[in-house]
């Protein structure tokens, strides 16, 4: 980080926020992934959509939205982007006629898996600074967060997640819930 190298008698406040982490690698992943994707249909949220549509039985629109987090218009847009060049197909949902779900086609699990690649020497890049040991550890430690973070999303009531949080590592007064409640506020 940066203080604990410069001044080790007075240690950066940096060196130990996860949220100043999390952005700094955040970042520079999207900017990477970014120029990685520029031609892909989409660009990257383009890319996600297609690693959905390659990774598990078809499913329909609100469901590929909600696993993603994109608003569903917004999804209709990517998905007619990867439709254009052949990488989906959608077809009606035999147990909802009312619904379409959306396949990868050859050519789109070709195109992902050439684009999965790219990415991959990306992350590479990114993780340059850890042993193949440390890299896959990370992997793993930030897979088992991820997947925890997923379960709880979307969340149906933010407020109930910060007592939550907050119980688990110190009681708040017990006026401040109920005023929480009372009020709607989160």
């Amino acid at each position: 980080m940066t203080g604990a190298t410069d001044r080790p008698d007075r240690p950066d406040p940096l060196d130990d926020d996860l949220g100043w982490m999390l952005g700094i690698v955040f970042r520079g992943h999207v900017k990477a992934a970014e120029h990685a994707l520029a031609d892909f249909p989409g660009g990257p949220r383009g890319y996600q959509v297609l690693t959905a549509a390659a990774n598990g039985p078809a499913r329909n629109q609100g469901a590929i939205a909600e696993e993603l987090g994109i608003d569903r218009t917004v999804l209709t847009y990517l998905i007619d982007d990867l439709e254009r060049p052949g990488f989906v197909a959608r077809r009606a949902d035999p147990a909802d006629r009312r619904s379409r779900l959306v396949d990868v086609t050859d050519t789109g699990r070709a195109a992902w898996e050439q684009r999965r690649r790219a990415l991959r020497q990306v992350e590479a890049h990114l993780l340059g600074a850890l042993t193949p040991a440390e890299s896959a550890t990370l992997r793993a430690l930030l897979q088992r967060v991820a997947c925890s973070t997923q379960a709880t999303d979307p969340l149906r009531n933010l407020c109930e997640v910060v007592e939550q949080v907050r119980s688990d590592t110190t009681e708040p007064p017990t006026g401040a819930r109920r005023a929480g409640r009372r009020t709607g506020a989160s």
